[in-house]
């Protein structure tokens, strides 16, 4: 896992503030009190998490031109482990949206191959629009979208078989695999030789995704992505942080569990510290890897 806060361009820390400083001046402001009270959920709460993944399908639908999400360029600066990967590496992109993530890989890096899912069928046909679109060589055979909603039914089968994740198990501590494997145009083509899966990833990306999932399902949702991973690969994880601007937006009856909020458009966000985030993710397997660079 790396998980990292930092940003190599020098105009991306131009906001930049002393987070002490910051917290002090929140906690210490009467009105902001209600973020920081304890929170007892009520079995109606757990029945609305339910319909988190129809929240964001209309979220979707309401988006549709793009216009919402900007090219996350920042990314490969970000990670540059993006760039200096091995030839026909393979990247799992969850909650792609409309490819503002996946983009600026597939710029960045002209020999890595990108999964990309999302629980909309309607926003994916428009990440494949807009990558098609770009002038990326090869990109049709690189870029592989497809329906998922992990974090309640788990990824498919084909990225990982069950003998795949048997030997995942068993060799969890060793390096990547330099196998390499030939980069064929669709997504049924880009299976290994016996066609059972791919074999698993060597990258994922969570870029804003996790904070929009219930609070009470992240622990799942990150053991599927720990389970397709290969040994020896990273998870790369960017999302929300206590005190965000975004969370000091949100009104008290929005809260709907302890540092969780609900839109009025039934969509929700989780504002992470970096101990819940190392828990969440230590507690499922993974090992903190400290920011490239």
């Amino acid at each position: 896992m790396s998980v990292s806060s930092s940003a190599g361009a020098g105009e991306y820390h131009s906001k930049d503030f002393e987070w002490e400083t910051l917290k002090q001046e929140i906690e210490n402001d009467p009105s902001l009190q209600y973020h920081l009270l304890p929170y007892n959920s009520s079995p109606e709460a757990a029945q609305e998490a339910e319909k988190d993944s129809d929240a964001w399908k209309r979220f979707h639908s309401r988006h549709y031109s793009g216009k919402f999400f900007k090219e996350r360029r920042y990314l490969l600066k970000e990670f540059p482990e993006l760039v200096s990967c091995g030839g026909s590496s393979k990247l799992l992109e969850v909650g792609c949206g409309n490819g503002s993530t996946a983009l600026p890989i597939l710029r960045g890096n002209e020999n890595i191959i990108v999964y990309a899912c999302d629980c909309s069928s309607e926003i994916l046909e428009r990440a494949k629009e807009f990558v098609d679109a770009a002038d990326i060589g090869s990109v049709k055979d690189r870029f592989c979208p497809f329906y998922c909603d992990f974090c309640t039914a788990g990824f498919p089968e084909w990225l990982a078989c069950n003998s795949c994740l048997e030997s995942f198990q068993q060799k969890q501590h060793d390096c990547f695999s330099d196998t390499e494997e030939k980069n064929k145009p669709h997504l049924k083509k880009l299976l290994r030789q016996d066609d059972c899966c791919i074999g698993g990833v060597d990258f994922i990306t969570l870029i804003f995704t996790l904070s929009a999932v219930p609070l009470q399902r992240m622990p799942t949702a990150i053991r599927e992505c720990y389970s397709v991973l290969k040994p020896g690969g990273l998870l790369l994880f960017r999302d929300y942080g206590l005190y965000d601007m975004t969370m000091l937006r949100f009104k008290p009856e929005q809260r709907v569990e302890f540092r969780e909020y609900m839109r009025s458009d039934g969509t929700r966000s989780y504002f992470f510290t970096i101990d819940s985030v190392r828990n969440l993710f230590v507690n499922a397997g993974f090992i903190e890897a400290a920011p490239a660079g």
